[in-house]
């Protein structure tokens, strides 16, 4: 498939976002005395923030972005309607934390209130992104059961990060933080193994014997292209990457985005101070760039079924 970089960006910031909401949620119901007015405008400012941005880059991909909001009323068939119904219902809980944090530096029960709702809002939101790709029963790749984990994980892995990184910077530093960070690091990393193996491992659903029906008279060949030149179709849903590329690609993702940020946040809790805040901002920038190459792979290496039609072997 086609890595569009608009949907790269919407998955991974929107990800990005909701984790961080769901990660300063949880500190606001375990650790209240941990937040301070700052700290909290700036981290729901900033989750906000990445998200309305996620939000805004999937328009980008669309042929008339001004009308996106049709989308939203296609609710009871579309996970992808679903998405963008549940984002909307999630920032009335985000925004009242964030007005609650405006009107008093102690919010209290009102505070835990709008983060015990702000979290099933995210987690919904996050899955509703996941089952748009997840629900495609023609691409092999994404139609599977770690694809909806995996989305989760590393939602929940970008948000513990960027939460341990804004605690420092405030100078106020948890080591409880930074070790869940580790935690849900290392979850995400044994679930995008898992991924890999399984899209490496089991054998392809289509074939083009089966997508024809013709497989009871032995091989089916191509003989002769559909198409003189490429269309959209063969443009979109034929990108193909090397599997040398896709090698170095998953060496990098786990260098950037698992190695380095575990191992700097790792260093950050033994060192604390402010070379903590330090290592926890490179792990932050390291882990940004892991996240994308991720996701672009994502894409990449996913086979439609439509191309069996065009001379590909299996999908």
């Amino acid at each position: 498939m086609h890595p569009a970089f608009s949907v790269i960006v919407f998955t991974t910031a929107s990800g990005a976002g909701y984790g961080l909401l769901i990660a300063f949620a949880l500190l606001t119901l375990l650790a209240p005395g941990a937040i301070e007015r700052p700290f909290a405008l700036t981290t729901l400012i900033l989750a906000l923030a990445i998200v309305t941005a996620g939000l805004a880059s999937s328009t980008l991909h669309l042929g008339r972005p001004e009308r996106a909001w049709r989308a939203l009323s296609q609710w009871r068939s579309s996970w992808l309607s679903r998405e963008g119904v549940l984002a909307i219902v999630a920032y009335v809980p985000a925004g009242l934390l964030v007005l609650a944090w405006m009107i008093s530096p102690e919010p209290g029960a009102a505070a835990g209130l709008f983060a015990l709702l702000t979290i099933p809002a995210a987690l919904s939101t996050t899955y509703c992104t996941a089952m748009i790709y997840a629900s495609l029963k023609t691409v092999h790749q994404w139609h599977n059961r770690f694809v909806v984990p995996n989305y989760y994980a590393l939602s929940f892995f970008c948000g513990a990060l960027l939460l341990s990184a804004l605690l420092h910077l405030f100078g106020r530093g948890l080591a409880a933080v930074d070790v869940a960070a580790l935690l849900a690091g290392g979850a995400a990393l044994a679930l995008k193994l898992a991924y890999w193996r399984f899209i490496d491992g089991s054998p392809a659903e289509s074939t083009a014997e089966s997508a024809t029906g013709l497989g009871a008279f032995g091989t089916v060949r191509l003989f002769e292209a559909p198409h003189t030149e490429d269309n959209y179709l063969m443009r979109e849903m034929g990108f193909a990457i090397a599997r040398k590329h896709a090698a170095k690609l998953r060496a990098l993702t786990l260098a950037a985005l698992f190695g380095l940020p575990l191992l700097l946040v790792l260093i950050g809790l033994l060192a604390g101070g402010t070379p903590a805040a330090a290592f926890a901002t490179l792990a932050v920038i390291s882990a940004g760039a892991g996240v994308l190459a991720e996701r672009w792979l994502f894409f990449a290496e996913a086979k439609h079924t439509v191309m069996l039609f065009y001379g590909a072997r299996a999908a």
